[in-house]
């Protein structure tokens, strides 16, 4: 651990590292003695923030299905407890519990702790980390990292047995409640969902309690449901709504049993993405639309916020269609939330946050990303909807979608790519300003985003820097077939004259 490089495990507002042993290049860095001391660091750190001694202090624990799990929580719960904490074992959880358990009565945890890596392959995991605040931000994961490194902790002489608890259960029943109050159905407030087929596709990650916790309990036939039984090897397909292979098997699974409605999960719960009973996706911009639809009919007029890349289409059905607001941001899901935050801060009313990834956070259940509590709003108006003799997708009816859409990803080949990248595309921002027929979008908070007018292109595109990676993602829609092609072509011209870029188009 001498050796070890700390800043490396911190992600954004997370914690990841590599867990497993046996994939090239990837040497193990987040091992059972490292996540011992990531407690030891959190629970010091909590301690600090809540001006509380780390005995006073109840931390939860949770973990999704992979397989380096088991070992690394047992790590970060003997760190906790070598301070003298209260430790609860959730086991199994999902990471949007995680955080519940902190606003919860008869739970009320100072702090809780969800060991995932969402849909990264399976030799990687990582801690996120919740206080009733919500989840930490990258300076609070640079402190902990900090205090694991410094590694200077007041160890007790004994310490507190570990408590199991069933949280999921708490957690799935909160949701039941949930859809069984906000559809309240006339003559089976029970069961709202009788008579729906619904199924689950859960990837084998940690998201297979809805199907029988929250599912069967109101009443839906989850027959067809699949990879519900949690196997961090992955074995069907990534459990990730973004991946084409994960959609297409939801969808074929949604028409071969004739379903009303499917639901598919990432590792930890945190996204979804749902599919409709012709088995059309209702993914990305069509997802947003779906809960804009429903979140403008509870709160008219107020402001959507999504990510940078979200489509020309879904604007025009949020502000005109809906007569919301949408207000365009930058990628990053807590990018997204902590702006639709800081919209209500200032006065202007803000119900949604959600990126195209699937991380969908609302206002009413503490801005927190949680993708069964996204599937609940759906489920709820899908009843609804049933009860009337109307299709859930009605509501997004007039969504204009575009005819073509890719992404290219950039490769960047030097050591400060950050630089590198802004300079690439502020020389972009020259180049556009010398096409008759491009011009550029304003309001755009992240990257440059280019309208392009002509017949033959009849779109856009976004190009900008990762948050993370020596990359610069290219994202490109056209409403006219043949118009990304004839994007790309005229951008290659200008993307050829600069060095150090790699671009697989």
């Amino acid at each position: 651990m001498q050796d070890l490089n700390w800043k490396k495990l911190q992600n954004g507002s997370d914690i990841r590292g590599v867990a497993i042993d046996g994939v090239p290049s990837e040497p193990v860095n987040l091992t059972p003695e490292i996540a011992q001391r990531l407690g030891q660091a959190f629970t010091t750190w909590l301690a600090t923030k809540l001006s509380k001694a780390p005995t006073e202090l109840q931390i939860a624990v949770g973990r999704d299905s992979r397989i380096s799990g088991p070992t690394l929580m047992q790590g970060v719960m003997a760190g906790i407890v070598s301070l003298g904490a209260q430790v609860y074992d959730f086991a199994m959880a999902s990471t949007p519990a995680m955080f519940m358990s902190t606003v919860t009565p008869g739970f009320d945890c100072d702090g809780a702790i969800m060991m995932t890596a969402s849909h990264l392959p399976f030799n990687r995991n990582g801690l996120k980390f919740f206080t009733t605040q919500g989840g930490l931000g990258k300076p609070d994961i640079t402190e902990i990292l900090t205090l694991a490194e410094q590694n200077d902790f007041a160890v007790v002489t004994t310490a507190r047995a570990i408590t199991e608890r069933d949280f999921i259960s708490v957690y799935a029943d909160q949701l039941v409640e949930k859809i069984r109050t906000a559809v309240s159905h006339p003559e089976n407030f029970e069961q709202p969902l009788q008579g729906l087929k619904i199924i689950v596709d859960a990837g084998n990650g940690a998201g297979g309690f809805y199907a029988n916790k929250v599912l069967e309990p109101l009443g839906a036939d989850t027959t067809g449901s699949q990879f519900l039984d949690p196997d961090g090897m992955f074995p069907n397909h990534i459990p990730n709504p973004e991946n084409h292979d994960a959609m297409a098997s939801i969808c074929e699974a949604v028409l071969a049993n004739k379903a009303d409605f499917g639901i598919i999960f990432d590792t930890d719960v945190d996204r979804s993405a749902a599919v409709d009973h012709q088995g059309l996706e209702l993914n990305r911009n069509r997802l947003i639309a779906l809960i804009s639809a429903i979140v403008l009919k509870e709160h008219p007029g107020s402001t959507i916020v999504t990510d940078s890349i979200t489509s020309d289409g879904l604007a025009q059905f949020i502000e005109q269609d809906l007569q919301g607001k949408h207000h365009r941001f930058k990628r990053g899901y807590k990018n997204v939330i902590t702006e639709a935050v800081r919209l209500n801060q200032t006065g202007e009313e803000s119900w949604l946050a959600i990126e195209t990834s699937g991380h969908g956070a609302m206002r009413e259940n503490y801005f927190l990303d949680d993708g069964a509590y996204l599937v609940s709003k759906l489920l709820i108006e899908l009843a609804k909807a049933n009860q009337s003799g109307r299709s859930l997708t009605d509501l997004i009816a007039t969504l204009k979608e575009p005819q073509e859409s890719r992404e290219i990803r950039i490769k960047i080949g030097v050591d400060e790519f950050k630089a590198y990248g802004e300079s690439v595309i502020e020389q972009l921002k020259a180049f556009v300003g010398e096409q008759s027929d491009w011009s550029l979008v304003p309001d755009n908070y992240e990257g440059i985003r280019v309208a392009c007018s002509s017949a033959g292109e009849d779109g856009w595109f976004l190009l900008r820097l990762s948050l993370h990676d020596p990359v610069l993602p290219l994202n490109i829609e056209s409403n006219v077939e043949g118009g990304v092609a004839k994007i790309v072509e005229r951008l290659l011209v200008f993307l050829k004259g600069i060095e150090s870029l790699q671009c697989n188009h």
